[in-house]
């Protein structure tokens, strides 16, 4: 068999929808198998676990050696950041996860094998890539919230410390509260201690709430639906490429320059 022929013949079992669905659920029953590790069993389960673990880190060794061959241009395939994820996760898996120095490290990574469902499922990597992005917008939401955070735990430490000093002894213990109440983690009887001595307290903790867990988180929500719109479009756009397919902002310039055009034969017209 020619060698274009079997790279051909690799590339479309990569592209096969089935088995891309196999794939995915190897990495489901080997995340099903790391937590079934973490109970006691009989010595003849464990041995029949050692066996389906070592099954599936060479059929995830296959499936990343099929991926590479079906690369028409291999030095493409490591410019793929996913790859390199995945390939990374398959060869540390390779450690022997029983009775070595590395076991720990082995296990560990065994766990870190059902995130290869984000490399294989594309709309995971959309929403992954789109919280990555959205993380330099997000910093400075997270330091505007944490300056509020900081004066309602001084105004706290200062005003509550002799109530409970449990909750309110120094300002970073003051942080943790004012964490639980924007969390709605028993607030109320936070509030209604303090509102014992200083019966106008509510106040301070329906502002902290309006301000965190209304205000910012929902910030936070818009600016991540924000750019995962935009991830979203550069999906389709690229999509499109591939198939040879208009976008539908393709369609909209168009028809811009075509009633661009007919205005200026209209202009032109001799009355």
């Amino acid at each position: 068999m020619k060698a274009s022929e079997l790279q051909t013949r690799f590339e479309r079992i990569r592209s096969n929808k089935t088995f891309e669905i196999f794939v995915i659920s190897v990495i489901v029953i080997s995340a099903l198998l790391v937590g079934a590790k973490t109970y006691d069993m009989p010595r003849g389960f464990a041995s029949v676990t050692l066996i389906l673990d070592w099954f599936i880190s060479a059929f995830f060794l296959t499936e990343i050696t099929i991926r590479f061959l079906g690369e028409k241009q291999k030095t493409h395939f490591f410019k793929s950041f996913w790859n390199w994820f995945d390939t990374l996760i398959v060869v540390i898996s390779l450690i022997p996860a029983e009775s070595t120095d590395l076991a720990v490290i082995g296990r560990l990574v065994r766990v870190f094998r059902v995130l290869r469902m984000i490399s294989i499922i594309p709309e995971l990597r959309i929403l992954l890539v789109s919280l990555v992005k959205a993380l330099p917008q997000l910093g400075y939401v997270m330091l505007l919230m944490f300056i509020i955070f900081y004066i309602y735990a001084a105004i706290g430490s200062t005003l509550f410390e002799g109530i409970n000093s449990d909750l309110w002894g120094d300002i970073t213990i003051s942080m943790l509260t004012l964490f639980r109440v924007m969390t709605f983690e028993d607030w109320t009887d936070v509030m209604y201690e303090t509102m014992a001595v200083y019966p106008f307290s509510w106040f301070y903790y329906l502002t902290f709430i309006f301000f965190t867990a209304f205000a910012f988180l929902n910030m936070v929500i818009g600016i991540v639906v924000g750019v995962m719109e935009q991830e979203n479009a550069a999906a389709r756009k690229e999509a499109a490429a591939e198939n040879n397919e208009p976008t539908l902002q393709d369609v909209m310039d168009e028809l811009k320059a075509l009633k661009a055009q007919v205005s200026r034969s209209a202009k032109n017209k001799p009355e």
